[in-house]
């Protein structure tokens, strides 16, 4: 199996703390699209025939689109691709669903992504998000409404001043929604994005690690009292309805990145499309897609599967990581993993290694040291 990721770059406006590839030049989005699907053209041997199980369109805004550049996307993905598809997921702006929704259940699209953040009026101001929390909600029942039954939200903790109390009614106003997936991230300050100037001015003060851990174990909590499984480290799902594209790129499967900005993984190498409408665009109209390429080597592989198994619930199969990197690096992680087993945020049974719930919180600092250093 495999998946073809598609980046569309458009924003009505942009949010300070977004450290993606996004652009306000929505005169863009017809040859854009234009480039898209030549550019899937182009690339059909990348993935070698694979069977295309998910489709994701991410941004950016996907829902700046008009509808009818989506459906363009999709024939090309169906005319080019021996498609199977089990998922196909469009990320939307709440205020974008009212005009966009039912054309795209129409559409055969059956997952949506919503970007909520809060539904907290103040700090959507803040992050100058487009929506209010009563939209958000809103948002959610008109997918419903149109007959969606996989809808997933994006919720953000460790603002500036944010108290527990206000993160407890974000998530319980979340699970009370009946989505089936929630993704919850502590705010982070990417650089040179507009949030992370205020910081370094000043104007603002970062949560504090206790204070961001609090909120952590609150939704750990809230979220399986829910019925939510806890499968990654950012990701809550109801039975059945984990991810899959994204499960995809924390299991290793390839997958092909369409767009300025998008990535591609065949396995063995990784492939990076230029952040830039002008030399994307222009690029692929004369046939020449101008992306960057990286070879693995063995070690950046081993550093890979174990960064991207670790994060998920399952962890990471030994037996797994003896055959793929040999003894040498199967016996590096196991001894580099003892202290944090003995401290008990790494659990090693049955040949599976993974995250304790004590080690979810500081999973950055157990994952560097099973890095592969030499």
């Amino acid at each position: 199996m495999a998946g073809i990721y598609i980046h569309v770059p458009f924003c009505k406006s942009r949010c300070i703390y977004c450290g993606f590839f996004s652009t306000t030049q929505l005169s863009l989005r017809d040859d854009y699209t234009r480039a898209v699907c030549r550019e899937l053209e182009l690339r059909k041997d990348y993935l070698q025939g694979q069977p295309i199980e998910t489709i994701y369109f991410g941004g950016g805004t996907p829902s700046q689109l008009p509808l009818q550049h989506i459906e363009r996307m999709l024939n090309t993905i169906y005319n080019m691709y021996n498609v199977r598809a089990r998922e196909i997921t469009v990320e939307c702006n709440p205020d974008d669903v009212e005009k966009f929704v039912k054309g795209l259940h129409t559409l055969g699209i059956n997952r949506l992504s919503m970007g909520i953040q809060t539904f907290n009026d103040e700090r959507l101001q803040f992050l100058h998000r487009r929506h209010t929390a009563a939209q958000a909600a809103e948002a959610v029942q008109q997918a419903q409404t149109a007959g969606f039954d996989n809808i997933s939200i994006d919720l953000m903790f460790g603002f500036p001043s944010q108290t527990l109390d206000e993160w407890k009614q974000d998530v319980n106003k979340a699970t009370s929604l009946g989505i089936q997936h929630l993704s919850a991230y502590s705010l982070m300050y990417e650089e040179g994005t507009p949030l992370e100037q205020m910081l370094s001015r000043g104007d603002i003060t970062e949560t504090d690690d206790e204070h961001s851990l609090a909120m952590y174990e609150y939704l750990l909590d809230a979220t399986a009292e829910a019925g939510f499984e806890h499968y990654e480290i950012s990701n809550f799902a109801l039975p059945g309805k984990r991810s899959l594209h994204n499960s995809s790129y924390w299991h290793g499967i390839p997958y092909l990145g369409i767009g300025a900005g998008a990535h591609s993984f065949d396995g063995e190498t990784r492939q990076f499309n230029p952040n830039s409408l002008s030399d994307y665009i222009n690029g692929v109209q004369q046939g020449n897609i101008p992306f960057e390429k990286e070879s693995l080597n063995e070690a950046e592989k081993y550093n890979e599967f174990v960064f991207t198994a670790l994060r998920t619930r399952e962890g990471m199969n030994t037996t797994e990581l003896a055959r793929r990197f040999g003894k040498t690096f199967h016996d590096y992680c196991l001894k580099n993993a003892q202290q944090h087993i003995c401290h008990k945020t790494l659990v090693l049974e049955n040949g599976q290694l993974h995250l304790a719930r004590g080690g979810l919180f500081i999973s950055n600092d157990i994952l560097s040291d099973l890095m592969w250093t030499n």
